[in-house]
């Protein structure tokens, strides 16, 4: 609708809507807490050791979610020495899959999109980074079907721990 609203507030409107939608009776308190969980994610089990099996590569994020969300979510998994750049798209007022988002990271790292390999655990990311120019990854821990979006990922691994061992 190009009405933007950075993703903190989306996902707070989200949590208000989806209690209200299942008649939970939650206080603000509450309401707020749960909000604060966003900040403090617990990383998946196999994210550091293949972030050490890439040291020397330049790392970058390219999410939707806000800066204050990606910056508190790198610090609080002290990932900040493998990452070389967050990038939020909050820069460009706009949600992946547009391409206008896409476009940050080929902007900042200074590198042409195909020579970006973007990993998402997203089908639909996936697919909008592959439309865009990436070399994409799928990130399928569940063992989820593929979705026939048009632009099949490059590789899909099943964990993390899957992906230095075929750079």
């Amino acid at each position: 609708m190009e009405r933007y609203q950075d993703f903190w507030d989306v996902t707070e409107a989200a949590l208000h809507s989806a209690a209200k939608q299942l008649n939970i009776q939650a206080s603000t308190m509450q309401l707020d807490g749960l909000m604060q969980t966003y900040l403090y994610p617990t990383a998946f089990p196999d994210a550091k050791p293949v972030l050490e099996a890439l040291k020397g590569v330049r790392l970058a994020i390219l999410s939707n979610g806000s800066p204050k969300m990606l910056e508190s979510a790198v610090r609080h998994n002290a990932m900040e020495s493998y990452i070389t750049a967050i990038i939020s798209v909050d820069r460009v007022k706009t949600y992946k899959p547009s391409p206008r988002a896409y476009a940050l990271a080929p902007e900042i790292l200074n590198l042409p999109a195909n020579e970006i390999l973007l990993v998402s655990s997203n089908p639909w990311d996936a697919a909008g980074a592959k439309a865009f120019g990436y070399k994409v990854c799928w990130c399928n821990r569940n063992n989820a079907k593929a979705e026939d979006l048009g632009f099949p990922a490059d590789m899909i691994v099943p964990g993390l721990d899957h992906i230095a061992r075929r750079l």
